[in-house]
């Protein structure tokens, strides 16, 4: 084909819609007669549910429902769901296992009856005792919280790991990842300092700005059509199929555009009490969350991980020990697969013969925590990272140079066994380290940055990091592309649109493919009953996954029409190539037609519809579930690297970021612009956790669950410069050479600017936030200690 759209900077095609208003979100659908459903929450953090009356709101004008846990056990559905383990139902059945747990559920004619509803409903439970800190609910006798595991047996990955058995609960920890790769203890022993360190991340929110929202209606022939805000269409589906019973034939799910999802809207959330209430009612019924209870809801898995790792005196890293503590909350959503893919980095991207990761997954009586913009790479991340710096620093090295020495590179063997391919991680680095000036400028130490207007001192630092992570394997994505009789388009996708870019992505690549113009390009939104399997919209793997699915039914259609082409304009089909949507042979470029006069050719002077059907999948080999040893446990590895810039007032502990540049190695740029601009909400996005972000908790209670106490990044919070980098290592599986990046760009922020503050002030902060009061106090520990330079 001839060089069309791959690699140009393209516009988003829906971007003019949704600056005018003109997209349609879940929340502005009104149906007929629809209800709205509200939820009471429980204010216990473990508790046995003695009794709740519900006898007054169900008396209150303008009611149609009211629901607790023990009314889903009288009804004909499997009420239990969840991604990994069936732990969870939409409203507690027998015990409250955190504050904010649903314990009714209310369905009334408007939002104001349903809140007033609640209020009527009282409530007794039992309080039991309950643990919040994943160190302590890993002691023997810590009160049990989840006491029965049940698989779901949904997920290729999850099946390998979890089994297909039900087995009773020994311990809050429902899933360990196990890797083992050559000797750790000798590694040590032979190693000429040997480093240990502890570090952590709090537990924190996605605050994508569009709240959770799901509307459900049941129609004739016991059929549920359901419109959600979420990541997951085709996972829904199967869940309320096999909730209800219903062959997925039955169940419709339609997915227009999200307000962000960041993870947070993967899997089942509001469908399954949306539905249930819908039925309960004989009405449609809408339920969305308030901003509150998004923090109730789901959150990113908090983490404590104790590194112990070797080095000899070259500078090779000769053996590390990760030991990693998942805090996955009150159930387990998709916390061991958070576990298991964040386990094969834990040690970090390096080459390092000798690895021991032991990491779980544990209940805490906290709000369940999910997948968040990486599935815990970001949390691994910060913890290597930053020992990676202190390593550096105690031995005198360059921290570029350090790392640069140890990088995974093409050929070589990562810890789990598996050979590294198309990984530009050291040109990454090197990248960032270029455009910071990291050899041009040395750090300004705050003595001799003294205004003098004032009494403030700040100090000057610079510091770098870098991750790589696995996308999800074994995969599948399918998409299907219609051409039209007019030689118009319809892209037919799973896949999300919630602020990537996606749905311009795949109209470049199915415009190149068949050689029309991007103008030509509808894209399908996903509809269960029209619009093929994707596995989720999560991971980065949309690029790489449903791109090649597209490519695959693109060019299917093609294949379809080459033969009429062919003999239309006399000339063999290799030697076509399309363009603007005309179709000639090379040979004979004067004389051309367009894929409208080939489908009326192809169909006998009749309109007809050409389709093309693309299925992607992927594979992993076998593991070893004891050492975590494969010969491949990705079908392609992601990568990323950032560099920092700080200024550190250090009378009030402020930290401002001068620069913050960021390198992705997207493999292929299809569209550099979209790269770019995800790149760079990326690192905007991680400088969140990385200095402000952080629920707090008071014996189980949230104490912060608004904008107002939560304090998420605004425009004065933005870096002075901020600069996204393109790396292109080609991947020979991607279309066009392309793999995913939208979770690359956030990795690394936080140790980034964390190494900066230390590289500014000589003092190290362990646990995430990096808050003014922090850096004061870590400033004051290393003076008395007398470690800060």
């Amino acid at each position: 084909m001839d060089a069309g759209v791959i690699g140009k900077d393209v516009h988003r095609v829906e971007g003019l819609d949704k600056v005018t208003g003109r997209v349609e979100f879940v929340d502005n659908i009104e149906l007929p007669g629809m209800l709205h459903g509200m939820m009471l929450r429980s204010n216990v953090p473990h508790g046995r549910i003695v009794h709740i009356d519900t006898s007054r709101a169900r008396q209150l004008p303008g009611v149609h429902a009211v629901l607790t846990g023990d009314d889903l056990l009288a009804m004909p559905i499997d009420p239990f769901t969840g991604p990994a383990f069936k732990d969870q139902a939409p409203l507690a059945i027998g015990k409250v296992r955190y504050v904010g747990d649903p314990l009714a559920a209310v369905a009334a004619v408007d939002r104001d009856t349903a809140e007033a509803a609640l209020d009527l409903i009282d409530v007794e439970i039992e309080e039991l005792p309950a643990v919040f800190d994943v160190n302590a609910a890993m002691e023997p006798g810590a009160p049990l919280i989840c006491e029965r595991l049940v698989p779901a047996r949904t997920f290729a990955d999850l099946i390998e790991l979890l089994g297909g058995d039900d087995v009773p609960a020994t311990s809050n920890a429902c899933f360990q990842y196990k890797l083992r790769r050559g000797n750790v203890e000798e590694g040590l022993r032979q190693s000429d300092r040997v480093f240990a360190h502890t570090f952590s991340n709090p537990p924190s929110q996605h605050a994508d700005l569009e709240y959770h929202c799901s509307i459900a209606q049941w129609g004739a022939t016991d059929r549920l059509q359901v419109w959600s805000a979420t990541q997951s269409p085709s996972y829904v589906r199967i869940m309320l199929a096999n909730m209800f019973h219903l062959p997925e034939s039955r169940v419709r799910v339609v997915v227009s555009y999200l307000g962000g999802g960041f993870g947070s809207k993967l899997y089942t959330k509001l469908e399954p009490l949306a539905a249930i209430l819908a039925r309960s009612t004989g009405r449609p019924v809408k339920v969305r969350l308030t901003r509150k209870e998004e923090f109730f809801t789901i959150t990113k898995h908090g983490l404590t991980a104790h590194l112990t790792t070797g080095v000899s005196r070259d500078g090779r890293i000769l053996a590390r020990d990760s030991q990693i503590r998942w805090d996955t909350g009150a159930y387990a959503d998709i916390g061991p697969r958070v576990t298991h893919k964040s386990g094969y980095t834990s040690a970090g991207p390096y080459d390092i013969p000798n690895v021991r990761i032991d990491s779980f997954s544990v209940f805490t009586n906290k709000p369940p925590a999910g997948a968040f913009r990486g599935f815990g790479i970001m949390q691994v991340c910060w913890a290597y990272e930053s020992q990676m710096d202190i390593i550096a620093k105690e031995m005198g090295w360059d921290p570029v140079e350090f790392r640069l020495n140890n990088v995974l590179r093409e050929g070589d063997t990562q810890a789990t066994g598996s050979i590294v391919h198309s990984l530009g991680l050291a040109e990454s680095i090197q990248a960032v380290a270029d455009a910071i000036g990291w050899e041009k400028t040395a750090p300004i130490p705050y003595q001799a940055v003294q205004p003098a207007n004032g009494p403030l001192r700040k100090a000057r630092g610079k510091g770098i990091a870098c991750s790589m992570k696995a996308v999800i394997t074994p995969s599948i994505s399918a998409a299907t592309v219609l051409m039209h009789s007019d030689g118009s388009v319809s892209v037919l996708s799973s896949a999300v649109e919630m602020g990537q870019g996606s749905d311009t992505l795949l109209s470049q690549i199915a415009a190149e493919e068949l050689g029309v113009r991007m103008d030509d390009i509808s894209i399908t939104h996903p509809d269960t009953d029209v619009t093929p399997y994707d596995l989720i919209t999560a991971g980065s793997r949309t690029t790489f996954h449903m791109g090649n699915a597209v490519r695959l039914a693109a060019a299917d259609v093609r294949s379809q029409l080459w033969p009429t082409a062919a003999e239309m304009l006399n000339a063999d089909a290799v030697d076509l190539t399309a363009s603007n949507g005309r179709v000639w042979a090379r040979s004979a470029p004067d004389r051309s037609l367009t894929f409208g006069q080939l489908i009326m050719s192809r169909f006998g002077a009749r309109a007809g519809t050409i389709t093309g059907h693309g299925l992607f999948e992927t594979h992993h080999g076998e593991t070893d579930m004891q050492t975590g040893q494969s010969d491949n446990v990705t079908a392609h590895w992601m990568c990323g690297a950032t560099s920092a810039e700080v200024e550190v007032d250090v009378e009030t502990g402020h930290v401002h970021i001068l620069n913050l540049v960021t390198a992705v190695d997207v493999g292929k740029a299809i569209n550099p612009f979209a790269c770019r601009q995800q790149i760079s909400g990326a690192s905007l996005q991680g400088t969140g956790p990385a200095l402000y972000e952080e629920m707090v908790f008071d014996a189980g209670q949230l104490t912060n669950p608004s904008f107002v106490d939560y304090k998420i990044p605004s425009l004065l919070d933005l870096p002075d410069n901020m600069e996204p980098l393109i790396v292109e290592d080609p991947h020979p599986d991607g279309p066009h050479g392309a793999k995913g990046i939208g979770e690359a760009g956030i990795f690394a922020i936080a140790p980034a600017i964390a190494n900066a503050v230390a590289d500014a002030v000589g003092a190290r902060i362990p646990d995430l936030p990096i808050t003014p009061e922090k850096v004061l106090n870590a400033i004051e520990e290393a003076e008395r200690h007398g470690n800060r330079r």
